[in-house]
């Protein structure tokens, strides 16, 4: 029988589980959770006899596949895949492990976390000091994926104007109305809020650089609901002690937090932990849709989301 392993160290809300159970059940799996485990051979005991496997943040490294032996496909549950090892997985096996993730579920849910960032950088953290309004002011998209869209889809009903860079999907972006900007710089260089939305991998990691921070506008506000790869953190640190206009938002927090402790009161927030998807709908959405993701490639051979093709 095939074997679904749900393997989260962050567990899914009961009512996620409960869904993502039935649609195995109904293509004929079982289905095992390993939920809150403590220390990674518990992972690697569960995953030795599992077809399939749904993860959330959980390592999905070369120890963990080969452990693996009857494993077909391992989905991310959600839009970043950083945490599997994904061209060890394609190499895994005689015809390799299908990794996919399930880009757009969660979308939304960064995407308003990104905007209340925004608003609380610039009501000055609700201190009680004067801040500003984001109606009238620019908003730039360091990418243009599935979270930057609805970014964009909030910050127009907010009353704000919309500029992108984006090196792929500058067709997308200008259809809807949105200027593309011709460099990175342009964007950082205009905008009042700058919005980071691109993966961590390739050209995009510690793109965020002195090169680009310098032409960043007066006050202007920083958030990054992306990953903390895509900063170059020495640069940031050293064009904030330069720059004591500006101010930086993550749900993740960098490297060099204490330095920023130290520097910048006042300046940036850091949320506890990953907190973009972090919503019941999102949590719903991602579990969801990786079940049926392993569903559609076990029984119709479907890799429309394959990242590691």
């Amino acid at each position: 029988m095939t074997k679904v392993l749900i393997a989260t160290e962050k567990p899914f809300a009961k009512a996620a589980v409960e869904q993502m159970t039935n649609i195995c059940k109904t293509a004929g799996y079982s289905v095992k959770l390993l939920e809150k485990y403590t220390d990674k051979s518990q992972l690697l005991e569960a995953v030795k006899t599992a077809t399939a496997m749904i993860v959330r943040s959980d390592k999905v490294d070369k120890e963990v596949l080969d452990a693996a032996k009857e494993l077909k496909i391992v989905v991310r549950a959600g839009a970043g895949y950083d945490n599997v090892d994904v061209n060890y997985a394609k190499k895994n096996g005689i015809y390799g492990v299908c990794v996919m993730n399930t880009p757009g579920q969660n979308s939304n849910a960064v995407a308003e976390l990104a905007v209340g960032m925004a608003i609380y950088g610039i009501r000055e953290f609700f201190s009680g000091k004067p801040g500003g309004e984001l109606r009238g002011r620019v908003l730039g998209l360091h990418g243009y994926g599935y979270v930057a869209r609805n970014v964009h889809r909030i910050a127009r009903a907010l009353g704000m104007t919309v500029k992108v860079y984006t090196r792929y999907s500058k067709a997308q972006a200008a259809s809807q109305g949105i200027e593309v900007t011709n460099s990175l710089e342009e964007l950082y260089a205009f905008s009042d809020v700058v919005s980071i939305h691109v993966p961590a991998r390739g050209e995009h990691i510690k793109s965020v650089s002195m090169e680009v921070l310098q032409h960043l506008k007066e006050n202007a506000i920083i958030v990054n609901t992306a990953r903390k790869e895509v900063i170059n953190e020495d640069d940031l640190c050293k064009f904030m002690q330069d720059r004591a206009d500006v101010k930086y938002l993550s749900d993740i927090a960098p490297d060099c937090i204490d330095f920023f402790k130290e520097n910048f009161e006042g300046r940036y927030y850091f949320t506890p932990k990953k907190l973009g998807a972090q919503t019941a709908e999102a949590n719903m959405n991602a579990g969801v849709a990786a079940a049926e993701q392993i569903v559609a490639y076990l029984e119709e051979g479907d890799n429309t989301y394959q990242v590691n093709k």
